[in-house]
């Protein structure tokens, strides 16, 4: 049910007003001093902790997504209990003596899975974040009820929320203002009264298509201060709703960093101008289980489990020299003294413990059920599924060589030939392979990954799995069944293989954080005591993943791995993260 929207106004007027390019807190000269800290990247009993973390430096604001996908994973049951309670980590964060900058778009980017967008409404709409009626219809229904929690929580009701956003970098992805102003007339219908803004990269064009009115434009940069200066429109106080002090990471590259030095010189730069900021990411946090998103520039990019974005407070909670120079930076802005960084995180002992084979993958595939045969291998879409992977098996006779092409390969896929696995194929590699002839019928098994669906650009919302066919030599292969690989609950059926699952029990005196690496592995996916972790891939730049302390209890925890290519023998407990090799990346 949604939250009732009859409130008692605490004081009619919006906490954030501005006058004279100045902006104003309750008719006083302000600045934001922000950092991006998202709910759903850092586990519920954490929270405290990061955002007292966030106040010890110097922010007196938190800014947060909320991730549309995250709360309504099955259409019509949203879900705001538990680590999905976003109105309690505002809350919190207003405890704390933070404000809250609350960018609930119903498309946030971030990085994040589908841009925020749940796959069940990009299965069914070509034209996201346009006026068009079946995404008009899901945005309305949803912020019928997200907005009215929302709404409770504001300043003008005795609450932390001083300013909300419309949509996020709207002006570098589309042109309909239809689609704005209905954004913009929703967050006031139901009952939002503080500040408005939007988001925008630092060009005129974007600013063009991304800005309404009765919104304040706001940028996103890296570096650029002077350049949004001039796009500045008159008597309106300079925000930056994301000055990028680090950056995320794809698969396959390098670990990108920014200096301290770079990082402060553009805060600096920003301050010195009279302008508001908040720090994207003042602390990254975790793409936990397969919520990571994508990217597209000529091939897929999918980004990594860490969203440690070197960031000032460190997926781990550790902080260093950035934290420092914002502190200082940020401290003349209070009127008295900063908050006490709260206690170093507690990190369990390193050691190595043995990892041991269960079930090989295709064994373990063909002992679950299958669904009914379809003619054509179907999309994740069609098979209601958001994430994961899904095993494809036909029975074909192969006559001689025969080249199997999988047509529309979204994202990647492991072939097996009977029991024998024969390739492994990628939507921007190689889509085919000869599979040798065979006396008789022979099982074609086709196990698919969705690697990150993607956050960004024109691609948003594509969907999943095999979307063409699947061809042997010039002729379709027909009757497909679908098996989906279950991300909870494990029982995997077989005997141990080279691939497949594999397990390890690990002792814990008490509980606390660790960093797990998996020596010899190749590619897969990870579980804490049935939580999904992530995944781990060879090609890095990413080698350990956070497990944050409460997902472990005192005594022995189980770590469960499904590698799809190759199993190492050991898991490695370590003190310290391991994010690879770096470049310098200011972000574009």
């Amino acid at each position: 049910m949604a939250a009732t929207d009859t409130h008692v106004l605490v004081d009619s007027a919006p906490a954030l007003t501005y006058c004279d390019s100045v902006l104003l807190r309750r008719g006083q000269p302000h600045r934001m001093l922000a950092g991006a800290l998202h709910y759903f990247r850092v586990h519920p009993d954490l929270w405290e902790d990061r955002l007292r973390r966030l106040a010890a430096m110097g922010a007196n604001t938190v800014d947060t997504y909320i991730a549309w996908n995250f709360h309504e994973q099955t259409e019509g049951d949203p879900r705001f209990d538990g680590w999905r309670d976003v109105e309690r980590f505002i809350r919190l964060a207003g405890e704390i003596g933070l404000d809250v900058y609350v960018r609930p778009s119903p498309y946030i980017c971030a990085e994040w899975s589908n841009g925020g967008l749940p796959a069940w409404l990009t299965a069914r709409t070509r034209a996201p974040r346009t006026s068009e009626p079946i995404y008009r219809q899901a945005v309305e229904t949803w912020y019928a009820e997200l907005l009215p929690r929302l709404a409770a929580l504001q300043a003008s009701h005795g609450g932390p929320i001083v300013a909300v956003q419309i949509e996020n970098e709207y002006g570098s992805f589309g042109s309909d203002q239809a689609h704005l102003v209905h954004q913009r007339d929703l967050l006031r219908q139901h009952g939002i009264v503080e500040l408005l803004t939007t988001a925008d990269g630092i060009t005129a064009e974007m600013h063009a298509h991304g800005s309404v009115e009765g919104a304040l434009p706001s940028f996103t940069f890296g570096t650029g201060v002077a350049e949004a200066a001039r796009l500045l429109p008159e008597a309106t106080p300079f925000l930056c709703s994301e000055l990028w002090g680090g950056w995320f990471d794809h698969w396959g590259e390098r670990h990108h960093v920014r200096s301290r030095e770079s990082m402060i010189s553009t805060v600096d730069e920003l301050l010195a101008a009279g302008g508001s900021a908040s720090i994207y990411m003042a602390h990254g946090g975790t793409n936990f289980g397969l919520w990571n998103g994508a990217n597209w520039d000529g091939v897929l990019q999918p980004t990594v489990t860490s969203y440690d974005s070197d960031a000032p407070i460190a997926e781990d909670g550790r902080v260093g020299t950035k934290f420092e120079a914002l502190r200082a930076a940020f401290a003349p802005f209070h009127d008295g003294p900063l908050p006490e960084l709260p206690p170093a995180p507690r990190f369990q002992k390193p050691q190595t413990v043995p990892l041991r084979a269960e079930a090989s993958l295709i064994e373990a595939v063909n002992a679950l059920p299958a669904g009914e045969p379809r003619p054509h291998p179907a999309t994740f879409e069609e098979l209601g599924i958001a994430e994961g992977l899904v095993a494809y098996q036909t029975s074909a006779v192969v006559h001689g060589e025969t080249v199997l092409t999988v047509q529309g390969l979204h994202d990647r896929a492991t072939v097996y030939l009977g029991d024998e696995r024969v390739a492994i194929l990628t939507r921007d590699g190689e889509t085919s392979t000869v599979l040798p002839p065979a006396d008789g019928p022979v099982v074609i098994t086709i196990i698919v990954e969705n690697l990150g669906r993607i956050n960004y650009g024109s691609k948003l919302g594509e969907h999943k799995g095999i979307l063409d066919g699947v061809l042997l030599g010039r002729r379709y292969a027909h009757g497909w069944t679908h098996r989906v690989l279950p991300l909870q609950d494990l029982h995997p059926t077989g005997t141990p293989g080279v691939d497949g699952y594999a397990s390890a029990v690990i002792d814990v005196t008490e509980p606390a954080d660790a960093w797990l690496a998996f020596p010899g592995g190749v590619k897969a996916l990870v579980w804490v005591n049935d939580f999904l972790l992530g995944r781990y891939w060879n090609v890095g730049p990413q080698v350990t993943l956070y497990a944050p302390s409460p997902l472990w209890r005192a005594g022995q925890n189980e770590v469960r791995v499904l590698d799809l290519e190759h199993l190492g023998t050991t898991i490695e407990v370590r003190d310290q993260a391991e994010l690879g090799a770096v470049e310098e990346f200011i972000g574009s």
